[in-house]
């Protein structure tokens, strides 16, 4: 992540210098309370140009032939935001995410104005916007030719052979990596880079300089959001049945590395479950949840969902007489809703397989490793689940984007252990 210093310091470089193959200017109107100037169109065309190229940056609050620095009004800023999210997510094609950053810097008489910087990364894919394909050449943008876009179609499809998990993730360097989160993974006599790059922890990119991958980001930075956008499991209890603000109890958003993410979600469910007591002679605890199904279902939600989608976070919601717990992506390849149960496919393989070899499990999953490559994750889930609730759990695709599990809560009335041990009586 580009520290807010040296950011603005380049922006001022770069101002004066003027755009180039890797930045754009582009002044702002608002009429009312919306963006009026420039139009949807031109900047989802400037947002898919830089993206089938090499990348780049857009500065919007910065006249482009002037370069004078005016800003945008500060009132205005989230509108802005909003309205690029937007055409970022809507009018180009696939979605494009990109990232801002709201910046102040000074003009020509030195004072300062709030600007909006957007990066866009080069894309595996190949976008098309309003105005068709574009890409950026020198400091604008052109039409690509049949020739040249069939030729990207060709070189990108390539790459998407390899899984995503494993691509390496623009603007990271060795620097992001936190000394005690590599160190599980270093063995042996190789240098440290080699055994790195072995494991698709970290690549080099065109130019040679190492990069982390996805997987690199996700367990070796202390906070993978500042790279992949929505990399966390946002968590919320409500003391209702309802998702309502006023009967919330509790809110964590859990960030860090995968598995910190995963030890803190689970936490939150057992911290905020209801755990009753009865007396058959001696006290018996009867929670709302079984936790081996919880941290079960947790591992599964964080190891396999869909991290290429932006803004996309897990959620994780405790209500009075179930747990929803939403991830990011539909079902990979053929698997189906009602062949879950029979049949594991792995979205994330690389992802999967370190934390499978290299992480310890949490005491309540009574097993060695974090994940265990049986496919045994969601028949547990449902048989653990429906034994104590007697409710079977229900698994929900949702518009392809997103898998609900909703699991139900035990209560006095409906209550596996209750009913075992009124049995044995």
């Amino acid at each position: 992540m580009i520290d807010t210093t040296d950011l603005i310091r380049e922006l001022i470089y770069q101002i004066r210098l003027g755009e180039d193959s890797a930045y754009e200017f582009k002044s702002v109107t608002i009429k009312g309370n919306k963006v009026d100037q420039p139009h949807r169109d031109s900047i989802a065309d400037e947002l898919a140009a830089f993206a089938n190229a090499r990348g780049g940056i857009l500065v919007l609050g910065v006249t482009d032939k002037t370069r004078e620095v005016e800003g945008i009004a500060r009132e205005n800023l989230d509108t802005v935001d909003l309205w690029l999210s937007n055409i970022a997510s809507q009018l180009v094609d696939p979605p494009l995410p990109i990232e801002t950053r709201l910046v102040e810097i000074p003009n020509r008489q030195g004072e300062s104005r709030p600007v909006v910087w957007v990066r866009i990364a080069k894309s595996v894919f190949v976008h098309r916007s309003p105005s068709g394909y574009y890409h950026r050449v020198g400091s604008s943008k052109r039409e690509m030719s049949p020739e040249l876009l069939a030729r990207i179609f060709q070189q990108r499809s390539m790459v998407r052979l390899i899984r995503f998990d494993e691509q390496l993730v623009p603007h990271t360097d060795k620097e992001a990596i936190a000394p005690e989160l590599k160190a599980r993974f270093l063995r042996g006599d190789l240098p440290e880079q080699t055994q790195l790059k072995k494991l698709y922890l970290i690549g080099e990119d065109e130019s040679g300089s190492p990069r982390l991958t996805v997987s690199g980001v996700l367990l070796l930075t202390p906070r993978p959001a500042d790279f992949l956008s929505s990399a966390y499991v946002q968590c919320v209890a409500y003391s209702g049945t309802e998702r309502n603000a006023e009967y919330q109890l509790d809110a964590q958003d859990c960030d860090g590395p995968v598995d910190e993410q995963i030890r803190l979600a689970f936490n939150f469910v057992k911290r905020n479950m209801r755990v009753e007591a009865v007396k058959r002679p001696g006290r018996i605890d009867i929670p709302q949840y079984d936790l081996a199904a919880v941290f079960e279902a947790v591992v599964n939600a964080v190891a396999h969902r869909d991290y290429s989608m932006h803004g996309a976070r897990i959620r994780l919601h405790l209500f009075a007489d179930r747990l929803e717990l939403s991830t990011p992506g539909g079902l990979p390849n053929s698997l189906t809703i009602d062949s879950m149960e029979a049949n594991s496919i792995t979205r994330n393989e690389t992802l999967v397989n370190l934390l499978s070899r290299y992480y310890p499990a949490d005491p309540v999953s009574k097993r060695q490793n974090l994940i265990e490559r049986r496919g045994e994750g969601v028949p547990t889930i449902i048989k653990a689940s429906e034994r104590l609730s007697l409710r079977r759990p229900l698994y929900e695709q949702l518009d392809h984007t997103e898998l609900k599990l909703t699991i139900y809560a035990a209560s006095r009335e409906k209550n596996g252990l209750l009913a075992q041990f009124a049995a044995e009586e």
